[in-house]
């Protein structure tokens, strides 16, 4: 989400904006740092210490990004404080003494972080820097762990482990007293390791596959050992992870050389037989990747071997993996009349029905292909009822091709009613097979059907029928009937051009019953911000009859009286 500077109230949450107003007025944020034009990086003191970084361009914040944890929204408390802080004059936040003297005098403006040194090396002898360096080395061990991990391929011969304790070394600094790697350490590790998978990509942009060979190890070894002692819910050590399986995939499809060939193939067979990446996806892309660079009958015997000691595996995911290697192996090896005859003795595996159903359509052999869907359903309603549903799709798919009305409705209905996936399209394709006359009595069949069902997620599927179909007063009955906020919440959008009257009465009903049962701030959060909503939709008189009647209801309720004054 981009953000005028200038508007940026307007684009935020109103409880994040008034959060990260405290953070600024309490003198939270310190100066920020201009690193680079229109960059901008400050610590905004919390819980922890963390790190904004802001980008801005033409007066609009272009980037954003905060080390904190929070993920409930696009912007973070932190960053708005930050935003304040920036904008302090423009907003008059701060009302400065005027000067006796050299009124009208502009302040120079503060060099930027780059800037600053830039000029320093230019005027620093080297003798100077060799001394700092050195007495910082010798003085900080994180310091000299860092220098000696980021040079030292500059004067060591290049390896894996040269690369590995370049990693290392991004770890340690990172890592706690307990040596756990916490969030915001996350977040520095990704960011370090991205500048290392960036170089391997330079490298192989010159054709220089080894060096990035190298690197992409190194990043998948380490970063699959820290994953098991990190905070990694943002996904910045797997994003790594991926980052280097991608960097092999490249180097493997580009890479002609086969002595680097042998070795990466050599490597990929080796870390499976020792399960060095043993429970994680990118274990079964080491043989995927072997696959890819088999030459002869040997090395794939070599995979096949492999793959056969797998077979007493009791993991379904395990064997649908070990299959679709061994149907690319045969494929590549022995041709595709082989590779079908694999396929199709092991058409139970999911993976090998889909690509059976989509050959078998992509030759319109409609017939074949319907006999495989109808097959798996069969085969899975009952331990799989969501795969089932999936062949019902590919039926659907092809009864459409073939323009089969009833088979249409037939599995558009079906699918409408049990499938739990997105049910428009299924809609869609009811309303255009069924004549316009019998319309209207089909609908009202179909919603009778999901009463009947009397599970707890239709009644949003009559709900949107009825928004679909533009039926605005079964809508405005429904929401009646089961009045809450979530309802309101849902469906006001729909309703308040006919009926923006009594929505805002149900509000006030709402407001009034959820606070009776609910009682902690956070529920108290949650009301005033409806308040809000009732206010914004034009109807202030009756957000403060509401106010008031929880003052009077409630008046010992502490919370909820300071949430109520920030409405």
């Amino acid at each position: 989400m981009k953000i005028p500077l200038k508007e940026f109230e307007q684009h935020i949450d109103e409880t994040i904006l008034k959060r990260g107003f405290q953070y600024f007025k309490k003198g939270l944020v310190n100066e920020p740092e201009e690193i680079g034009p229109g960059e901008y990086e400050a610590i905004v003191d919390g819980t922890e210490q963390y790190t904004v970084q802001l980008s801005i361009k033409n007066d609009v914040i272009t980037e954003y990004v905060c080390s904190c944890p929070y993920n409930f929204g696009p912007v973070c408390k932190h960053v708005v404080a930050v935003i304040f802080h920036l904008q302090k004059d423009e907003l008059e936040l701060y009302k400065k003494a005027k000067k006796k003297t050299g009124e009208g005098k502009k302040t120079p403006k503060k060099k930027t972080v780059s800037q600053q040194i830039n000029e320093i090396l230019d005027v620093i002898s080297r003798d100077s820097l060799n001394d700092y360096i050195k007495e910082r080395c010798s003085k900080e061990k994180s310091f000299r762990i860092l220098f000696l991990a980021n040079f030292a391929y500059l004067v060591n011969p290049e390896s894996k482990e040269l690369y590995a304790q370049q990693i290392r070394a991004i770890l340690t600094t990172s890592t706690d007293r307990d040596g756990y790697i916490g969030y915001s350490g996350a977040r520095k590790v990704n960011i370090a390791v991205s500048e290392l998978v960036q170089r391997a990509e330079n490298q192989i942009e010159v054709s220089n596959y080894p060096s990035a060979f190298y690197m992409a190890c190194a990043v998948l070894e380490e970063m699959t050992k820290a994953i098991q002692f990190a905070e990694d819910s943002n996904g910045d050590i797997g994003g790594s992870i991926d980052s280097a399986i991608d960097l092999f995939y490249t180097i493997v499809n580009q890479c002609e050389s086969d002595e680097l060939q042998k070795e990466i193939f050599n490597y990929c067979l080796d870390s499976f037989k020792k399960e060095i990446f043993k429970n994680w996806d990118w274990h079964f892309s080491m043989l995927d990747l072997a696959t890819l660079l088999a030459k002869n009958p040997e090395e794939a015997k070599q995979i096949h071997l492999l793959l056969d000691n797998i077979k007493a595996s009791n993991d379904d995911f395990d064997i649908r993996k070990t299959q679709s290697i061994r149907l690319a192996l045969i494929s590549k090896m022995e041709g595709e009349v082989k590779a079908t005859q694999f396929l199709e003795q092991n058409i139970s595996n999911p993976d090998f029905r889909i690509i059976a159903i989509e050959a078998a359509i992509e030759k319109k052999e409609y017939t074949v292909a319907i006999a495989f869907a109808e097959d798996g359903i069969k085969i899975d309603e009952k331990k799989s009822p969501g795969l089932a549903n999936d062949w019902r799709d590919y039926l659907l798919d092809i009864y459409t091709i073939q323009h089969d009305t009833d088979n249409i409705i037939k599995y558009s209905r079906f699918l409408f009613l049990n499938a739990n996936r997105e049910k428009k399209v299924y809609f869609r394709l009811m309303k255009i097979y069924i004549a316009p006359e019998n319309w209207d009595n089909f609908v009202g069949q179909l919603i009778k059907d999901i009463i009947s069902k009397n599970r707890l997620t239709d009644h949003s599927s009559i709900m949107n029928i009825y928004i679909w179909e533009e039926r605005w007063d079964k809508l405005f009955d429904f929401v009646k009937r089961n009045l809450s906020l979530n309802n309101l919440d849902a469906y006001e959008q729909y309703l308040m051009k006919d009926y923006a009257n009594e929505i805002s009465d149900f509000y006030q009903t709402a407001i009034l019953d959820y606070v009776e049962v609910n009682i902690s701030r956070g529920y108290y959060q949650t009301a005033c911000r409806y308040l809000r909503r009732l206010i914004k939709m034009g109807f202030r008189e009756k957000a403060d009859f509401v106010m008031q009647q929880l003052k009077t209801l409630y008046p010992k309720r502490k919370a909820l009286m300071e949430e109520l004054e920030t409405v």
